[in-house]
């Protein structure tokens, strides 16, 4: 009997990756995960019922849903401390209190899903196409079984008519044969 799916969840980014599964070690592999996210608090199972309607829906996908809105992603950037390597305000330097505050770069644009949608997309064209020549070649193969069946029971019917007549000829042969001897 099948185990019961369970929906985990983990954060990959700025989203949620949940993934509906039989255990925690089936999520892992989902995830690809090369540790024990569990084991280090990285990853939880869900029970609201509204988090896993999608995951259950698609058991062993993983589901990304977004961890708050883009300006709250942006507002929790401008609040975490500057990067080492960044240029940092030097002591004795002060900015003048009227100037105006200097502009964040412009946040870099989502990667395109173009190119994993098209390999996904011949990923599954492939799959059709092996699954439609392995259904043609197990067609012929029904096919070449039931000729092989048919030429055996030809050749067996021959082979019985033509041991039939060695038979009778070897009789007729061996009757001659006695005749001769006798003669």
């Amino acid at each position: 009997m099948a185990r019961a799916l369970k929906v985990y969840r983990t954060p990959i980014g700025f989203h949620d990756a949940y993934v509906a599964a039989p255990s925690q070690k089936a999520a892992l592999k989902a995830w690809g995960a090369d540790a024990n996210l569990f084991a280090r608090g990285s990853a939880e199972q869900v029970t609201d019922a509204e988090l896993m309607r999608e995951p259950l829906a698609n058991p062993g996908k993983v589901i990304k849903r977004p961890r708050g809105s883009e300006a709250e992603h942006l507002a929790s950037l401008a609040k975490s401390p500057q990067l080492p390597g960044k240029a940092q305000s030097r002591p004795g330097k002060a900015t003048p209190p009227n100037s105006p505050p200097k502009r964040a770069s412009s946040p870099t644009p989502r990667p395109s899903r173009g190119p994993l949608d098209k390999a996904e997309e011949a990923l599954a064209q492939q799959e059709e196409e092996g699954r439609a020549a392995l259904r043609k070649l197990e067609e012929k193969q029904a096919q070449l079984r039931k000729q092989i069946e048919q030429l055996r029971k030809q050749q067996q019917a021959t082979y019985s008519q033509l041991a039939s007549r060695v038979e009778n000829e070897r009789r007729k042969y061996d009757a001659a044969l006695e005749r001769w001897r006798a003669s």
